[in-house]
């Protein structure tokens, strides 16, 4: 990440920036309020919010919000997951005000109207539908559920038809006037403006904010026996998730995760589950791995689509793959190739702006600063063979839970 400056509006609203050259600018507000903090009956209720936002405030229709950055070639976005919300935008940079002042109406004046709400539901609805028509997007979610059952992270961040039947105005208000205040976020930019002149816009639009958090303290999920479950779904293909729970963001160990993870199967043809259930023989076409990790908790996951007959001996060679991680040390030479392969695959995603934009919001909403590449360089160099073999210690497949949709 390049150099970022940083300010703290006086009702505590954290504001981050990282100056370019570039004529797009991006800007936005990340929250700390994701599905898990959704109120008791009434889950997906910080997505609505996130969709609903949209849809009138004391000043604008929801169609002047859609066009009032599009007009000038911009776009407005949001997105809510277990732990978060980031609503934001993308634009010329000569329109920066523009967007500041969008994104502070929206939070400060949102109106969530009847009749925009009712529609809306249809639409989140068939959100869920869709996901359900989609097995390969169905399996987290299901892993999920049972993973976290008994917690507040264990249950869709889309919610249910019924608890959706049951959000109004008023939840969709109170809801924002708790969780998008000063202290629960962090305003991000990215673009051609001076800190100054951007830290005064956001004094301008948002400096008004002063409502204080109000929300139950958010518990650690208890550990679920261990599962292998699968559910029939008259599906041409099965898909697969192999995972279990894990240590959390702020634990150091994350590093070891986030090379072993791409050792198994991260984003390269050559990932160790890739090279051997894909290419040597056939069984699936997609073969992944995922590192999460929450304020309390993470989540390791594999997944792959494959034909039915294919799926014990995919299991089988998953698990020798990661009791050989946990058992034989790898190689100096592996070990660094692992490292430079890593460190490469981050700089080539550095040139996603957007993405670099959101993960900036992320990074100081959680930890109050942002990593450098250099730092994150020592931190990644640093992990040596016995952290890798740790790692696959505490991801040993037999205590990993397993589900599979068929």
């Amino acid at each position: 990440m390049a150099k970022y400056y940083n300010h703290t509006l006086s009702n505590g609203l954290r504001i981050v920036h990282v100056p370019t050259s570039s004529r797009v600018g991006y800007c936005g507000l990340s929250i700390n309020a994701g599905s898990r903090d959704d109120l008791a009956g009434k889950s997906g209720l910080a997505h609505f919010v996130e969709h609903t936002i949209f849809k009138g405030t004391k000043r604008r229709r929801s169609w002047h919000i859609i066009n009032r950055m599009e007009r000038v070639g911009g776009e407005l976005n949001a997105y809510t997951t277990k732990e978060a919300t980031a609503l934001y935008s993308i634009f010329p940079c000569e329109h920066f005000e523009r967007a500041v002042e969008l994104i502070a109406d929206l939070v400060t004046n949102s109106q969530f109207p009847e009749s925009e709400l009712a529609k809306e539901r249809e639409v989140v609805l068939e959100e869920i539908d869709s996901y359900r028509d989609t097995p390969m997007d169905a399996v987290y979610d299901d892993f999920e559920d049972l993973l976290f059952a008994g917690s507040s992270m264990g249950h869709n961040i889309l919610g249910c038809e019924t608890d959706l039947m049951n959000i109004t105005a008023e939840d969709c208000r109170n809801y924002l006037d708790t969780q998008y205040v000063p202290e629960n976020m962090v305003f991000f930019a990215m673009g051609n403006i001076k800190s100054d002149r951007l830290f005064r816009f956001v004094e301008k639009h948002l400096g008004v904010l002063n409502h204080r958090l109000e929300r139950q303290e958010r518990v650690v999920p208890a550990d679920v026996p261990v599962f292998h479950k699968t559910i029939n779904i008259d599906s041409h293909q099965a898909h697969t998730i192999v995972g279990k729970k894990m240590y959390s963001m702020h634990d150091e160990r994350k590093y070891a995760a986030f090379l072993i993870n791409n050792i198994l199967g991260g984003p390269g043809m050559n990932s160790l589950l890739n090279v051997a259930i894909r290419e040597k023989r056939g069984y699936a076409y997609t073969i992944e791995s995922s590192v999460s990790l929450m304020s309390d908790c993470g989540l390791f996951q594999i997944y792959f689509g494959s034909d039915e007959g294919h799926v014990n001996a995919s299991l089988s060679i998953i698990r020798r793959i990661m009791d050989d991680l946990a058992s034989k040390p790898l190689s100096e030479k592996a070990l660094v190739a692992a490292k430079r392969q890593y460190l490469g695959q981050l700089l080539v995603s550095s040139e996603n702006n957007e993405a670099m934009a959101l993960s900036l919001g992320k990074n100081f909403l959680n930890h109050n600063r942002v990593m450098t590449d250099g730092e994150l360089a020592e931190h990644i160099n640093a992990v040596t063979a016995r952290d890798i073999m740790d790692c696959a210690e505490l991801l040993a497949f037999d205590s990993c839970s397993v589900l599979t949709l068929k």
